[in-house]
């Protein structure tokens, strides 16, 4: 058996559209819908930028975790098309949540925020995405989130 090791594969920087729709309590939690406008990915294994048209349905859960689900396409450097999926969490201190909700700027060290991306792609030189596991972390900023993917070995 061989131990587990990280390697960075790439920074995501997404843009969302402002404002995030609020559809409000559901029997789930508060729900958010956040557009996905574009963004830039760059890193040692993947450079290319983000198509809009994606988004973040995101869920304020009953215990102040906020739960991503989102989808989006990228354009590699070399055209090929690449789909990506994941699910995160965000919590923290009550006081820092209240901050990022109203638009402020927040340390990163402050909170929790980790994604799991998976990826599905035709593109022949980036057929390593579908063939390994990748965990994230990630800051949220004013524009939009801003991740730093891991590659599992």
């Amino acid at each position: 058996m061989t131990g587990i090791s990280l390697r960075h594969a790439f920074d995501m920087h997404l843009t969302v559209k402002a404002p995030v729709l609020n559809l409000g309590k559901t029997h789930y939690g508060n729900r958010l819908i956040a557009e996905v406008t574009g963004g830039v990915v760059k890193g040692p294994m993947l450079e290319g930028h983000i198509h809009g048209g994606g988004g973040d349905w995101l869920l304020l859960r009953d215990d102040d975790v906020m739960q991503l689900d989102v989808r989006l396409t990228i354009e590699a450097s070399d055209g090929g098309l690449i789909y990506v999926t994941y699910r995160g969490l965000r919590h923290g201190p009550k006081e820092v949540m209240d901050k990022m909700a109203a638009g402020e700027a927040v340390d990163p060290s402050q909170y929790y925020f980790r994604m799991t991306p998976a990826f599905e792609t035709s593109s022949t030189s980036h057929q390593w995405l579908n063939k390994h596991l990748f965990i994230g972390t990630g800051a949220r900023n004013p524009a939009g989130p801003t991740y730093r993917v891991y590659l599992v070995e």
